[in-house]
């Protein structure tokens, strides 16, 4: 198999997912101690999803809607519960949504608002009160994480996240998927939706900072809204271009942040949670492996 096939993936309950472009799978373990496996492959690809920037925005979405069926299924599998219906998938992602523009937007602009009446620069300077605004955002983002972190569950997720990125550094190294093999290396990745997130932030600060200050509250939410795609679609593009490129010294200095908040979203994992990782990775290369036998 390729080493050079591009892998992402996520930690989910008691399991890992991982996806490429030919499809994705997820690998959980049940309560009997057994792994369940559920794999898919993706419908033919839009031509919106190649387009430079554009494709940014469309692989989000993918990602989160990937991301709430691999949560269903590892629910279904771990607690018994019957699988949601896409409507119920889909509400649950709006609501995410909607808790993360309430958190993520609305909350620090409405800070940094209440901060103008104490600091006038912050109030008459646009730059400064983006600049602000999105300090605020990553205090909030990091508190955040912090506080789920806290969750013994989520601990054991964020194990599952390590096992995942140990499980593709092998594999992009050339080791061979046994899980006593993996447990070495790195469970950093500089393509983690960590990574990702920090890129997103900084991102949003420079676009921002175009958005006049003398702009009332509701117009000032709504057009970070309205720019959330552009800042995804930029975002994307620097860490295809920061993982391309990443032995290049400013790249590690840009991605530096990325990495270590990872010290926080990842936690070592055992050789059991590994294997899981694996068995997600064996399942999704072979989507690739059955179209190259179809194709020879």
């Amino acid at each position: 198999m390729k080493k050079d096939i591009a892998i992402g993936g996520q930690a989910v309950i008691e399991g890992v997912m991982m996806k490429s472009q030919k499809g994705w799978a997820v690998a959980v373990r049940n309560p009997d101690g057994e792994i369940t496996l559920k794999v898919e492959k993706f419908k033919k690809q839009s031509r919106l999803s190649k387009i430079p920037i554009i494709r940014g925005f469309f692989i989000l979405l993918e990602t989160l809607w990937l991301g709430m069926k691999a949560i269903d299924f590892s629910s279904k599998v771990v607690f018994k519960e019957e699988k949601s219906s896409p409507w119920s998938l889909a509400l649950s992602l709006f609501m995410a949504f909607l808790i993360g523009i309430l958190l993520f937007i609305v909350l620090p602009l409405y800070l940094t608002k209440l901060s103008g009446y104490f600091l006038e620069m912050v109030s008459t300077n646009s730059f400064i009160f983006n600049f602000v605004d999105g300090l605020l955002r990553v205090f909030i983002f990091i508190g955040y994480v912090f506080a789920i972190s806290m969750w013994s569950q989520m601990r054991r997720i964020f194990a599952y996240h390590g096992a995942e990125h140990k499980t593709i550094n092998a594999f992009e190294s050339g080791e061979s998927l046994i899980a006593e093999n993996i447990g070495n290396y790195s469970r950093l990745h500089v393509r983690c939706g960590t990574s990702f997130i920090f890129i997103v932030l900084v991102i949003s600060i420079l676009v921002f900072s175009m958005i006049p200050s003398s702009w009332s509250f509701v117009l000032k939410a709504a057009s970070r809204v309205i720019l959330l795609p552009l800042i995804a679609g930029i975002s994307y593009e620097i860490l295809k271009l920061s993982a391309k490129w990443q032995d290049n010294i400013a790249t590690k200095l840009f991605i530096f942040p990325g990495l270590i908040f990872q010290k926080i979203t990842t936690k070592e994992p055992d050789t059991a949670q590994i294997e899981v990782a694996c068995e997600a990775l064996k399942a999704v290369l072979s989507l690739s492996e059955k179209e190259e036998k179809v194709n020879a």
